[in-house]
């Protein structure tokens, strides 16, 4: 995610402030690839919103050349792009002893976590650690069940490879941001031979993350558990940045409660602001609030900009920025300080 300069023009159809959020909506709820969103942030065409969505395979949205300026608009504009990440999810296949932890850790790390184990007692084991999805079926059918997309984050932890063959096949035929399997190296090469056998490429399978988890001298379950999550983690952070709309923000944006709101979007930061570019914090005319951009002053700062956007004859759209100096940060308690440009949109 960031702003950048762009000079050429590429014709796109823009979608109007409303559209666009029910648009994100339904693509957020049935497609597979990334999701972009561009906003102009200044010039004659400020406020226009852009949604791209990239099909599985498709590059992402690439330099100044690709951006969706629109025609006529002969200056440099410039756009803020983000790809809207949905609610990452952690899939695991097996309910045994390393599964426990794991829970636990993906829960810890925002991850809504699946489980997927054929055995009651094992099944039960995962709710008991607090999973928030437990699959008791046979692999293949609970992953029948399962639609992969670019958030999705998928663990084979089973006790056998003919289990893990099943599970990793599946796996593979879906859209995921990562897939790992657990095992011996020997292991690993039988799996990997018998799926190439049935026409799987050496190349999709080579994509596969085994041995799985980070090279720590991991032992203990929970020491696997560690390494495995910081290998997800080290995948997640290679990737481009995402902001999103968490499913209870853009409920907010959608809902028609007869109040004014205006959403604001941090689109660049410097030093050590407590929030990265892409966070969102709705806010209402009654000074109610929806998610947070960090808190302390720089937030409270952002929501006075907003209410009085709201008042009558304020803009619709403006970009503002607060600076959290080192001086301010420790008088409210933060170790980190910053400057943050902020995007502040009047919601229709």
């Amino acid at each position: 995610m960031h702003a950048a300069e762009r000079k050429n023009v590429m014709a796109r159809e823009r979608l109007n402030q409303k559209n666009f959020y029910i648009r994100l909506s339904e693509e957020l709820n049935s497609t597979d690839g990334d999701i972009w969103a561009e906003t102009v942030l200044r010039g004659e065409h400020a406020g226009e919103k852009y949604l791209i969505c990239k099909a599985e395979g498709e590059s992402a949205p690439g330099g100044a050349e690709e951006t969706a300026v629109p025609a006529g608009d002969k200056g440099n504009s410039q756009v803020f792009r983000e790809r809207i990440g949905r609610m990452p999810r952690l899939i695991i296949c097996g309910g045994g002893h390393v599964s426990m932890p794991i829970i636990r850790m993906g829960k810890m790390l925002g991850f809504a976590v699946t489980v997927l184990e054929d055995r009651p007692k094992f099944a039960d084991n995962a709710r008991a650690a607090g999973a928030d999805t437990v699959i008791c079926e046979p692999f293949e059918k609970g992953l029948a069940g399962i639609r992969g997309d670019s958030d999705s984050w998928f663990v084979i932890v089973t006790r056998g490879h003919r289990y893990d063959t099943l599970c990793l096949e599946n796996i593979l035929g879906k859209t995921h941001a990562y897939a790992g399997m657990m095992g011996s190296r020997r292991r690993v090469a039988i799996v990997k031979d018998q799926l190439a056998a049935r026409g799987i490429s050496r190349e999709l399978l080579d994509s596969v993350h085994t041995p799985i988890g980070l090279k720590i001298g991991a032992e203990t379950p929970e020491e696997i558990a560690v390494s495995i999550m910081a290998e997800i983690i080290q995948v997640k952070h290679s990737r481009e940045k995402c902001g999103g709309y968490p499913s209870g923000l853009l409920s907010a944006i959608l809902a028609d409660d007869g109040r004014q709101k205006v959403l604001a979007t941090i689109i660049s930061r410097k030093g050590s602001a407590p929030r990265g570019t892409g966070t969102k914090m709705l806010i209402f005319e009654d000074g109610e609030t929806v998610d947070t951009i960090g808190g302390g002053c720089v937030e409270s700062e952002i929501i006075q900009k907003a209410l009085l956007m709201m008042r009558a004859g304020g803009p619709d759209f403006q970009i503002c920025e607060a600076d959290l100096t080192m001086d301010a940060a420790e008088d409210e308690g933060m170790v980190c300080g910053g400057v943050v440009e902020v995007m502040l949109e009047r919601m229709a």
